[in-house]
């Protein structure tokens, strides 16, 4: 607990000090625990003064501070009260009129829960600090006050400059020793002219220089004096011009390799090579570890991290994850995390082989290389070309084996739920043990509230047919219904909603929950959970399903009828009402209670109102194709209500499905109503008529010539009578009506 407060003077005090007397202050501030860790942060401020001959001051500083007390030693069983008296006697900060804090914040700490996942990624927040390297430590300890000294050795030899270089290293890795050096501009002006001069021809020499700057660059407030000598322009250099040379190297290598193995010779020179490249192969990590690290420091200002982007630091820093290196390879994810939140660079990363590259390190022994790895993932998973990427190299069963491993399940389940919203891949899923471990943590939740991420993964998982069937093995839908309905959770009811649209196997477990689904439709209920329900159950086109008992008994009709008054409700709901009543108007008597009920001019009202929403169009006319196949209801449809005129509007609508579902319908009044089936005929016939009037004069302003006709009565303008179905005179050859006959109510050319 010892500590003796620094102050940080300018160089000349430590000249001065000899004629005066200086005396400090120290004065005890707050107390407070650590965010993280288990330790007491003490704050405190020292006042410093130098005074002259005669008492008087002559010079004073203050500066704030901080000390942290680490007990790692706190445990549920530690004596808090004896701890409390130990730091109070230990920490001279401390007054022992703090005691009672002391004892108060040590109780804290010991009950305080710690969450591994949180302090896992805080700690992988960046790269490990930098140490010194090997050859870099000096039996000599350099002296500030000896600073021009080792500026002198810049101007010798390499051996000499290395040793000048190694000595203001020291200085400068104590932070206190920054300012000492930024005054003496003679400093940083001779280390910066012997890097961009010398780096070729020594990597110790750069790689001692580049540590220096370094050591300014961790410091915002240094950054512009490292730009201002251009070191993070030189250290891209030198980035580039290594990794040539390492391509070099492994070409080198490789031609020696090929060489025949019986010759002893070769084979000792092989060997020779191969120690050689290990050797300058550590050396060259070294050295773009720390140019790497001051890239990444400036890069904090984002208009630097564009020069570097203009530069090509995505494609060298991709390069780089070629190396096994580890520390390496925790700095280049960091840097490559760090960029790819920007649109560009992740456009960069998407043209060069990153996310090949980043799936040899999942899985990895390294802890925070694997996180940080996994966090760069979750940026680029957010491009749909990245993520078929992901898969196609085989991260989905690797993922998936992570959902095990506490301090990443979370990363792996986002990065998963990513790749489940492209549909491409949701029958992938299958093929992994993905699904059953879902499941599973699903029903460990029971009672507390299920991770976002998990359902979310289910529900898009939901949608794939396979997946759906996977899910509901054993008594899969059992567990999920009674829990969703138990919890009323929408989210789980969704998911049950998306496994009940496929046809097959799982359709028919539903018959069982029909009775407890229709219970929920009630105004009373949430709009969410409804719709969530009324979904279910508008999937449910079972054909053994007595639906006019289920209307019956749940009193259902008056609600479905309240619901399809526009503004009633939002929407999303209203829509699924229409589809509810599509689903029961499959049953005869269920298609008959409606028309009674006065649902039909319901929903050619809902229809006037959403007429430009085309789902709600043709859910709607969806609902009139099921009611005309049934007699009772045929016969309300077409005789009590203005239905068939407004599909006819809708029979040349621009939804492909909507004509679709029209031309149906009015096929069948057509062949029921003679009436309706002239009117139906007569549209059609005018329709075709029309186009074939804009096919001619389309073709005369492409030919720029006027048509040409045998006889000139043969021009005639197509127009219809007032009736709307004879045509006037000339517009149809008389031969037409000749060749029609009638059939059921329809028009057919005997042609």
């Amino acid at each position: 607990f010892n500590h003796k407060p620094h102050l940080k003077c300018p160089f000349f005090i430590y000249y001065v000090h000899f004629l005066y007397d200086t005396c400090s202050k120290v004065t005890a501030g707050s107390l407070d625990v650590h965010p993280t860790e288990k330790a007491l942060v003490v704050h405190y401020e020292v006042e410093a003064s130098i005074l002259g001959e005669g008492g008087g001051h002559v010079l004073g500083e203050r500066k704030e501070g901080q000390k942290i007390i680490r007990v790692k030693s706190l445990s549920p069983s530690t004596d808090v009260a004896a701890l409390a008296k130990k730091v109070v006697e230990e920490c001279k900060l401390i007054p022992s009129s703090r005691l009672p804090q002391v004892e108060h914040l040590l109780y804290y700490l010991q009950n305080r829960k710690s969450s591994p996942v949180e302090d896992k990624q805080k700690r992988t927040a960046k790269p490990r600090e930098l140490t010194p390297f090997d050859g870099m430590e000096l039996n000599e300890e350099a002296i500030i006050t000896q600073v021009d000294d080792y500026i002198e050795l810049l101007y010798e030899g390499i051996p000499e400059k290395i040793r000048g270089a190694a000595l203001i290293l020291q200085l400068a890795r104590n932070p206190d020793n920054l300012e000492e050096l930024l005054h003496n501009e003679a400093t940083l002006g001779a280390l910066a002219r012997v890097l961009r001069e010398d780096w070729k021809q020594s990597v110790e020499l750069a790689t001692i220089i580049i540590y220096v700057f370094f050591c300014f660059s961790s410091f915002s407030q240094f950054h512009g004096v490292v730009s201002s000598y251009k070191i993070g322009a030189l250290c891209m250099s030198v980035v580039e011009h290594e990794l040539k040379r390492h391509d070099v190297w492994c070409e080198e290598l490789r031609k020696k390799s090929k060489s025949a193995p019986e010759n002893g010779t070769l084979r000792r020179d092989q060997d020779k090579a191969l120690k050689k490249y290990q050797g300058l192969l550590a050396k060259q990590e070294q050295l773009l570890r720390v140019s790497l690290y001051l890239l990444l420091n400036l890069a904090e200002d984002t208009r630097t991290e564009l020069k570097m982007r203009n530069k090509n630091i995505v494609g060298l820093l991709v390069k780089v994850l070629e190396r096994d290196d580890e520390e390496l390879l925790v700095l280049v994810v960091s840097f490559l995390k760090k960029l790819s939140i920007f649109l560009e660079n992740k456009n960069d990363m998407a043209e060069v082989d990153t996310v090949e590259r980043l799936a040899r390190l999942v899985p990895c022994e390294h802890e925070d290389l694997l996180n940080l790895t996994l966090r760069l993932l979750l940026n680029l998973s957010f491009d749909s070309g990245l993520r078929a990427k992901m898969v196609e190299v085989g991260l989905l069963p690797k993922l998936t084996a992570l959902l095990g491993d506490e301090n990443n399940r979370q990363v792996a389940l986002r990065i998963l739920y990513h790749i489940s919203i492209d549909d491409r891949f949701k029958g992938m899923f299958v093929y992994t043990d993905c699904i059953p471990q879902l499941m599973q943590s699903l029903y460990e939740h029971s009672e507390q509230e299920t991770e976002a991420e998990l359902i979310s993964i289910l529900i898009n998982l939901a949608a794939n047919k396979k997946n759906a069937q996977l899910m509901c093995e054993g008594n899969g839908l059992k567990m999920l219904m009674k829990r969703a309905l138990k919890m009323k959770d929408c989210l789980l009811m969704k998911m049950i909603r998306n496994i009940s649209q496929h046809d097959g196997a799982t359709k028919p477990l539903y018959i069982d929950y029909v009775g407890d689904l229709a219970a929920e439709i009630r105004a009373e209920e949430e709009e969410e959970w409804v719709l969530e329900c009324l979904g279910t159950l508008a999937n449910l086109t079972i054909p053994d399903l007595d639906w006019e008992l289920v209307l019956k008994e749940y009193n259902l009709v008056p609600y479905l009828k309240d619901r399809l008054k526009p503004g009633s409700a939002e929407d999303d709901l209203i829509l699924e009402v229409v589809i509810m009543i599509g689903t029961v108007s499959i049953d005869d008597a269920c298609a008959a209670m409606l028309a009674k009920s006065g649902i039909i001019p319901a929903l050619i009202e809902l229809l006037n109102a959403q007429q430009e929403d085309d789902e709600f169009v043709c859910q709607i006319v969806y609902v009139f194709y099921q009611m005309v196949f049934h007699q009772a209801t045929r016969d309300v449809i077409i005789k009590d209500t203005q239905a068939p005129a407004y599909l006819i509007d809708l029979m040349h609508d621009k939804n492909t499905e909507i004509r679709k579902v029209c031309d149906n319908t009015l096929d069948i009044i057509a062949e029921y109503d003679e009436e309706w089936g002239r009117k139906i005929q007569s549209e059609k016939f005018r329709f075709h008529n029309n186009q074939w009037l804009e096919m001619v004069e389309s073709r005369q302003a492409d030919e720029s010539e006027p048509y040409l006709y045998e006889n000139d009565n043969d021009t005639a303008d197509l127009f219809y009578s007032a009736d709307g179905i004879t045509p006037a005179e000339g517009s149809v050859s008389p031969d037409f009506f000749n060749d029609l006959q009638q059939q059921n109510g329809d028009f057919y050319h005997t042609g």
